[in-house]
């Protein structure tokens, strides 16, 4: 009679066991899912960071910076095209690639490397044009807002660095907003702050 309850108890024992061994399967199962949907759909995440509290902190550089604007300007999705056919990370318009001779769209989107690229030439480019209004107007405010060299680069791929020009010199009387209704008031106040001084103004960058 002992040895059948023994061998009860060591069933039931071995059971419990694999109740356990189940449970913990499904969790890590369930888990890996969530994580995995979060980063589907082609959505990257900010290379330059530092982790504070479960809060990702974008360091105060070129790769920061071009993180956050990337973010604003698409979610930084190589893939997407928007509503007005401005295309990939940064949201670039046909005319500007056109300028770095970059015809093929489709393959554009396809290349990462070839967006990170074209980005930082471009930043060369509009440092190279708004040179002089970098180095009168950087250090003052205007409505408010502290100009910076960062600001003023993000605004210039926000409006183009002729409708900064404008902004700049009419002190903030002139006003741009862009087909979303986004101005380069507060493009000049969102992404002020970050360091380029490594990228170079360059009038004949290429990718």
């Amino acid at each position: 009679m002992s040895y059948i309850c023994a061998r009860q108890i060591e069933s039931i024992l071995i059971i419990r066991k694999l109740g356990i061994l189940l449970v913990s399967i499904t969790l890590i199962s369930f888990t890996t899912k969530k994580i995995e949907k979060k980063y589907e759909k082609g959505v990257t995440t900010p290379v330059n960071y530092e982790v504070t509290k479960d809060i990702l902190k974008l360091e105060k550089n070129f790769v920061g910076f071009k993180e956050a604007l990337a973010f604003k300007e698409s979610q930084g999705r190589y893939y997407v095209v928007n509503t007005h056919g401005f295309l990939g990370k940064y949201q670039f318009g046909k005319s500007t690639l056109k300028r770095f001779k970059i015809y093929d769209t489709k393959k554009f989107l396809k290349n990462p490397e070839l967006q990170e690229r074209a980005f930082t030439a471009l930043c060369r480019v509009n440092k190279w044009i708004l040179r002089r209004d970098i180095s009168r107007f950087v250090g003052k405010r205007i409505n408010g807002i502290l100009i910076t060299e960062s600001g003023i680069i993000a605004s210039a791929h926000l409006a183009g660095p002729g409708n900064v020009k404008k902004f700049l010199r009419s002190y903030g009387n002139y006003q741009f907003k862009d087909a979303y209704g986004t101005s380069i008031k507060s493009y000049m106040k969102k992404f002020a702050g970050y360091d380029l001084s490594h990228i170079k103004a360059d009038k004949k960058a290429t990718v």
